[in-house]
C-alpha cells in the first residue's frame, strides 16, 4: 500500500488517518498532508472533534524517515525536513477544535510528539514509548517543547537521554501522556467513540475556549519550533548522524 493521510467525517467527529507502510514513519509529503488536513478540520463546519489516528493495527509511528533523514545534503533541507514536525504539531495546537489521539502502537520519536501533541490521548497497552533521536545523533529537539509540555521535563530528559529504552504504556499513562490505556484496540475503540461523542454534544464555544486555555504559555512556539528545526537540521549533517542512519538502513 501507499502513503496516504485521509479524513472521514460522520457524526461530527472529523477522524485523520495517515499511513505509511514503512511502521506509519513520517517523510515529509505525509507531514505536509498530515498538516493541511488538520488545518482543514478546523475550517469544516460539519466537523466538531477530531481524531488522529494512525493505518494498521501494530505501529503507531515510527517517527522520522530514515530513507528522507539520509537524503538531506545541507542545512536548508535539513530545517525544512524537521519543519514539517513543527508544522503538524503547531496545527494542533492552533486549531479551535478538540484533538483526540488514537494510539494503537507503539510510538517511536515523531509519534511520540504527535501523541504529546493532541488535546486528549488513549492508547492500549502496547503502545510502547521510545524517544530514539539521540541514537542517530540529534535529540528530540522540535517534539521536545510537546512532550515536556505533557510529561514534565524529568520524564522527557529520561527518555531523551535512555534512547534506546523503551517505555511502557503504563509508565506513560502515569506520566500524563496517556490518559487512558486499553486491554485492546476494540476496547479503546469505544472509548474514544464514548468521549468524541460526548464532546460533539458538548457547547463548541466552551470546548474552543477550553482548548486556547489547555495551550495557555505556548504562544511562543511558532518561533521556537522553527528555532528547533533549524538545530536538528544542522546536526542530521554531522559524520556521527550520516553513519548512525546509515546503520539503521542496513538490512537486518
Amino acid at each position: 500500500m501507499e502513503a496516504y493521510v485521509k479524513t472521514e467525517v460522520a457524526s461530527g467527529i472529523g477522524t485523520i488517518t495517515f499511513f505509511h507502510p514503512a511502521q506509519n514513519s513520517l517523510p515529509g509529503t505525509v507531514l505536509a498532508d498530515l498538516r493541511d488536513a488538520i488545518l482543514a478540520a478546523d475550517h469544516n463546519p460539519d466537523i466538531q472533534v477530531v481524531i488522529l489516528q494512525s493505518g494498521g493495527d501494530r505501529t503507531f509511528c515510527a517517527g522520522a524517515s530514515f530513507t528522507e533523514l539520509a537524503s538531506i545534503q545541507d542545512e536548508v533541507r535539513g530545517k525544512e525536513f524537521f519543519m514539517g514536525f513543527a508544522n503538524v504539531i503547531n496545527a494542533i495546537r492552533s486549531i479551535s477544535k478538540i484533538v483526540i489521539g488514537r494510539i494503537q502502537g507503539k510510538a517511536v520519536g515523531g509519534g511520540v510528539g504527535l501523541a504529546s501533541a493532541v488535546d486528549f490521548c488513549m492508547a492500549t497497552k502496547f503502545a510502547s514509548i521510545r524517544l530514539s533521536e539521540l541514537a542517530v545523533g540529534i535529540g528530540p529537539f522540535v517534539i521536545g517543547p510537546a512532550v515536556s509540555r505533557k510529561v514534565g521535563l524529568s520524564a522527557f530528559s529520561q527518555m531523551a537521554l535512555d534512547a534506546e529504552v523503551w517505555q511502557t504504556a503504563e509508565w506513560a499513562r502515569e506520566k500524563g501522556l496517556f490518559a487512558e490505556v486499553h486491554e485492546d484496540i476494540d476496547s479503546l475503540d469505544q472509548a474514544i467513540s464514548t468521549l468524541a461523542n460526548r464532546l460533539v454534544r458538548s457547547n463548541p464555544t466552551a470546548l474552543t475556549q477550553l482548548k486556547r486555555v489547555f495551550w495557555e504559555g505556548t504562544e511562543n512556539w511558532d518561533t521556537l519550533l522553527e528555532e528547533r528545526a533549524t538545530m536538528s537540521g544542522k546536526l542530521v549533517l554531522s559524520d556521527f548522524s550520516k553513519s548512525a542512519i546509515a546503520k539503521f538502513l542496513q538490512p537486518a
